[in-house]
């Protein structure tokens, strides 16, 4: 696999010219890149014009990744041609959360074959249950096919995202790449790094990703009790607040979820993910240290499972939560930096930060994250 990754800035234009000559059927070329670009779409449409052959996913983000920095109002890119391993990548459409668990179904039907190894999602982040998508997903793949990727980000505004599709960067869209051959070496690892505090409560009313009672009472009137002041912030201030749910006491599965709207009216919260009624949900607030530790430990999963120490090009896609942007602040780049430096010398990163995160949860089936630090590396033998 031979791989280079750039960026590009407005006011220093790209950082290599020209572009790598690596278009190939067999190039895949990821983008993250600032809401703006939605408006603004003409850098994206010269990499199009370069890479004619090439297959593209790509989407909005709260901040891209590229190696150990952190950027905004920037696109970060990876090309990557792989010798031995063939591509396809496909698109759905999703007007609401209610579609989501068909794109995922038509997604992973479009791209299933005997030899698919792994699926790279990239969602619109709005306008998606992210449950539901993975679900879909799962419904068709074998947990062995490695399924991650992210929903996309505007920032802490919560109004716009786009995916990169056939004629640009749009609403309303999935995209989809599968991976496919013997030669690939793949690694996955997701992990958070937050506390828990204050009760379980028992979800007892909701209805997909929005919830409506905990313990009975109206959940955005128990929220806002929490958060005190910061509930004038809503819905961005939830994110340094997300809920950990689980099916019971003891359970080792926790899935975390960010808040994506509220409403006032019906006192309900809307998630980034599915609330299951039955299920305990309990607050959970930031520890900087197990944060970023969090970051590398994610990193030492993605390793076991990749082996790739000895691979000529690796890499790697780092898909983190915007809530954990906002808490650790200044410090963001720590986690970026601990990630990397428990990769193989050498590994090229890029990645964003999301409203949502899709990896397994350590093995078999993806499920849908939030408020983790998620990596998936990608290389050939």
């Amino acid at each position: 696999m031979q791989l280079e990754t750039i960026t590009y800035f407005a006011s220093r234009g790209w950082s290599i010219q020209p572009f790598p000559a690596l278009d190939s059927a067999q190039t895949l070329i990821v983008v993250f890149g600032a809401p703006s670009f939605a408006d603004d779409p003409r850098p994206i449409a010269e990499l199009r014009a370069a890479y004619p052959r090439a297959h593209f996913v790509g989407c909005s983000t709260s901040g891209e990744i590229h190696g150990t920095q952190l950027n905004d109002n920037s696109l970060t890119v990876a090309i990557a041609r792989f010798e031995s391993s063939d591509l396809e990548s496909t698109l759905a459409r999703v007007n609401g959360a209610q579609d989501s668990y068909a794109a995922g179904r038509q997604l992973a039907e479009t791209l299933t074959r005997d030899d698919l190894r792994a699926i790279l999602v990239l969602s619109d982040g709005l306008n998606v249950n992210g449950s539901e998508l993975v679900r879909g997903v799962n419904a068709v793949v074998p947990g062995s096919v490695v399924v991650s990727g992210g929903l996309a980000g505007d920032g802490s505004q919560f109004k716009r995202t786009w995916v990169l599709g056939e004629n640009g960067p749009a609403s309303g869209l999935v995209s989809a790449v599968g991976l496919y051959g013997d030669h690939l070496r793949l690694g996955h690892g997701s992990k958070g790094g937050w506390d828990l505090f204050g009760p379980a409560r028992r979800i007892t009313r909701s209805q997909g990703n929005v919830l409506y009672e905990l313990d009975g009472r109206p959940a955005l009137q128990l929220y806002k009790q929490y958060l005190g002041e910061r509930a004038a912030g809503l819905p961005a201030t939830a994110l340094l607040f997300p809920l950990a749910v689980r099916a019971a006491v003891g359970d080792d599965k926790v899935l975390v979820r960010t808040v994506l709207g509220v409403d006032e009216a019906a006192q309900s919260l809307t998630f980034a993910g599915d609330m299951p009624t039955g299920h305990l949900a309990q607050l959970m607030r930031a520890n900087f240290e197990r944060l970023i530790d969090g970051a590398s430990i994610a990193a030492t999963h993605t390793l076991a499972e990749n082996g790739a120490a000895s691979a000529s090009d690796v890499l790697a896609i780092a898909i983190s939560c915007v809530g954990r942007r906002l808490v650790l602040g200044e410090r963001t780049e720590e986690e970026i930096e601990a990630a990397l430096s428990v990769l193989p010398p050498g590994t090229q990163q890029i990645g964003f930060y999301s409203y949502g995160e899709i990896s397994p949860y350590s093995s078999g089936h993806c499920d849908l994250h939030n408020q983790t630090m998620t990596l998936t590396t990608i290389s050939e033998t």
